[in-house]
């Protein structure tokens, strides 16, 4: 399977916009986290683990860019995982944070993507209005804003909800959970 440093630079080769890679990075960020806490394939060793899931984070819109609808994305850039060797269970998780695909999320790291996509854009947006950025943000804070509407509006927090409850965590400890994620890389995020 193609390494780290491979799907980096496809990501790069797919990705021009600023603002869809800074958010590639923070659902990497936010499913290295996960992987984390939560382990992964316990098939797998600990290292193998945590480099999948930040593959599967950092690809999951591979092809947003270029193929936006629902007809094409993620089926295009996971056609494109799979020529190039990269395992079942990342596409499969990619596959499956885009609930209008059908295909269910029945791993772990399929419901950590899901779980993590529209919160890490959201946390993203929360840290960006606030001058300390993501220090002392809290779960608290960040379910504030969830209740308006008008912030960040294109986030589903439906999707939020829902990725919480198929992890069978409450939403605060997912939502911790991707603030740390993000804190750990808040320079790669422009987020210090």
């Amino acid at each position: 399977m193609p390494s780290y440093a491979d799907a980096l630079d496809l990501f790069h080769e797919w990705t021009e916009t600023e603002s869809l890679r800074r958010h590639g990075y923070a659902v990497e960020a936010s499913m290295a986290e996960m992987a984390r806490r939560r382990g992964g394939d316990p098939g797998s060793s600990p290292g193998q683990a945590l480099e999948d899931w930040r593959i599967a984070g950092l690809l999951h819109d591979l092809d947003y860019e270029k193929h936006p609808t629902p007809e094409e994305h993620p089926g295009v850039g996971v056609s494109e995982l799979e020529r190039l060797g990269y395992s079942d269970e990342i596409r499969t998780a990619i596959l499956g944070h885009a609930p209008y695909t059908g295909v269910a999320r029945e791993t772990e790291m399929a419901k950590a993507l899901f779980a993590v996509d529209e919160l890490s854009g959201f946390v993203t947006a929360v840290a960006f209005v606030r001058p300390t950025r993501l220090e002392g943000l809290t779960p608290r804070s960040v379910k504030k804003k969830l209740k308006d509407k008008r912030f960040a509006a294109a986030v589903s927090r439906d999707d939020i909800r829902q990725g919480a409850q198929e992890l069978g965590i409450d939403l605060d400890e997912l939502i911790r959970i991707v603030i740390d994620g993000l804190s750990r890389e808040a320079s790669r995020l422009d987020l210090t």
